[in-house]
């Protein structure tokens, strides 16, 4: 779906036609050939838009004459939903830069270009291409921020399930937020070298626009943060798993240790049991307290064997 925006009356509205400045946005769902009409309507080349349509396109920026094509990563919602998924994942939204417009181009539904075209980014204005880009970049930061402080509130919650049970579920959670943190690593990693290249060769050309840099520069440092959460919430969470699981060993194994000791208790007064229902001529089978001696010997065996398992510190 290829759609044109432009800012009347402080708000972005949709437009009918192409016009100077305008933002062209598309999202699914559209085809190939539209694709197709407006790369060559627009003379861009066809693979700055098919690029951006590749869940798997890591950032970076490439140009070609006056055309720049910069990828970003963002978070998004899994929408599988399979147990064994990731909670998040990243998708790349593509933005070109033209002389006259501004293109952004994503395989799925971002929430990110959501937040634009439902007026909630503040001095938004796509006739400003330097600003927009820089926006989409903060914009995507926060997202990354929101979505790490969800998935530790998730993880805080589910840490305290596990005190309290067993159950594979909380285990499962914490594996899908734990592959959720690798994408945001990976990612965010990749959006950092993408900012800093940017930077070093001025490419938006805002070298001498003081309030661009500093909100550039402010987006840097917000990545670097959200990079070091999701670092640090990586190895919290890792140390955790590995915590749990030494905690279930030490439990299996005291668990097994127990049922062995009773296994000893019970065995010699099993033995003398075993021996008087042999069909074999024995001292008091005669012997009408025979029942009663057996009894007797069995309890005295197992408290002796108790005694000595305690006095050997054993139980």
């Amino acid at each position: 779906m290829i759609r044109h925006y432009v800012k009347k009356d402080l708000k972005v509205s949709e437009i009918e036609a192409l016009q100077t400045s305008s933002w062209i946005n598309i999202q699914p769902p559209f085809n190939h050939e539209e694709l197709n009409s407006l790369a060559t309507r627009l003379s861009i080349p066809l693979d700055f838009l098919t690029d951006s349509l590749d869940i798997d396109e890591r950032s970076r920026y490439e140009r070609e004459d006056d055309i720049i094509l910069i990828v970003i990563n963002t978070p998004i919602i899994n929408e599988k939903g399979k147990e064994s998924e990731a909670i998040y994942i990243t998708a790349p939204i593509g933005i070109i830069l033209t002389a006259e417009n501004i293109i952004t181009i994503t395989s799925v539904e971002n929430p990110i270009i959501q937040k634009f075209l439902e007026n909630r980014v503040k001095h938004f204005n796509p006739r400003d291409h330097q600003m927009f880009v820089l926006q989409l970049f903060e914009q995507t930061v926060f997202r990354f921020l929101e979505c790490l402080k969800k998935l530790n509130l998730k993880r805080n919650l589910i840490e305290q399930e596990l005190y309290n049970s067993s159950r594979n579920k909380e285990l499962q959670e914490l594996l899908r937020i734990e592959k959720s943190l690798v994408y945001f690593v990976n990612s965010l990693s990749s959006n950092e070298l993408l900012k800093m290249k940017m930077k070093r060769t001025d490419l938006l050309k805002i070298r001498d626009i003081e309030e661009h840099m500093d909100l550039f520069e402010d987006i840097i440092i917000d990545n670097s943060q959200a990079l070091e959460m999701s670092n640090v919430y990586t190895n919290i969470l890792s140390g955790t798993m590995e915590a749990y699981a030494s905690i279930v060993s030490n439990n299996l194994n005291f668990f097994i240790q127990r049922l062995t000791i009773i296994t000893i208790i019970l065995m010699l007064p099993t033995l003398i049991a075993s021996l008087f229902g042999m069909n074999v001529d024995l001292p008091f089978s005669d012997s009408k307290y025979t029942f009663y001696f057996i009894l007797v010997a069995s309890l005295v065996l197992g408290f002796l064997m108790i005694w000595f398992l305690r006095r050997r510190k054993v139980i």
